[in-house]
């Protein structure tokens, strides 16, 4: 198992890592996003240029629904009210505008439909021949639902989603909370635990926490994205789980 032989259990984030579901959070955003600095268009005209991959990365990609809509709309210098979780989708409010990235990708989950990559299911399950327990742990309320309707919420003895997390008030990512809480129910200290990732925050998040080993993974192929998830403290970078299957899997820092 080259680089995991020495860890008890694997915390895996969902989105992008067990489930190819990235594409649409970040489609979804977009549109969201795309329409919101349109009803609302910054002073800046350069500001004005819609929602693309980096700002999905930089801003969104492993943050709650109302984080990631906080942190885009201030990086464009967009103001609007905060809003509440009753406000309905729109452009009125940050809540409005989570709120209406919530519709588009539960229906686009519905029209599309999820997979779970062919590469993270070798891993699970050479990782449970092995006895190695698993949690999966995501920012997302829909985390359950994509492992369940991508056939492999049996591998996980633990999920920690956005909902979970939000009744337990745990800050998001970068801060560790959400992983720790995950191996904690594995019943094992960070220690003699290994974090997969695939967004910025939550490489970040896994090097605050103390983890024995934590895997950055890039599906983008795009320049710098590698360096980034090293530079946020990833020990590894691979471009598909089923390269940790091999023993020579050693790009460590």
């Amino acid at each position: 198992m080259g680089c995991l032989q020495h860890v008890e259990g694997v915390v895996f984030d969902t989105d992008g890592v067990i489930t190819d579901s990235a594409r649409v959070h970040a489609a979804a955003w977009k549109a969201a996003f795309d329409a919101c600095l349109k009803a609302h268009p910054p002073a800046d005209p350069p500001a004005r240029r819609p929602f693309d991959r980096d700002d999905y990365l930089r801003y969104v990609d492993g943050r709650s629904r109302l984080d990631g809509a906080v942190s885009f709309l201030a990086s464009r210098s967009v103001v609007l009210p905060t809003g509440t979780l009753a406000d309905p989708p729109g452009t009125d409010s940050v809540a409005a505008v989570a709120a209406y990235k919530e519709q588009l990708f539960t229906e686009r989950l519905l029209a599309q439909g999820i997979e779970a990559y062919p590469g993270t299911l070798l891993l699970l399950r050479r990782l449970r021949e092995r006895g190695v327990v698993m949690a999966a742990a995501s920012a997302s309320r829909h985390a359950g639902e994509l492992l369940g309707r991508s056939g492999v919420l049996p591998y996980f003895t633990a999920l920690v989603d956005g909902a979970e997390a939000a009744r337990l008030g745990l800050p998001g990512k970068p801060a560790p909370d959400l992983f720790l809480e995950a191996a904690g129910r594995l019943g094992l200290p960070p220690g003699r635990t290994a974090v997969v990732e695939d967004s910025l925050a939550g490489v970040e998040a896994g090097t605050r926490g103390g983890f024995r080993l934590v895997v950055g993974v890039d599906r983008s192929a795009a320049p710098g994205t590698r360096a980034a998830l090293l530079d946020r403290g990833a020990h590894i970078v691979v471009n598909d789980l089923a390269e940790l299957l091999t023993a020579d899997s050693t790009e460590e820092r």
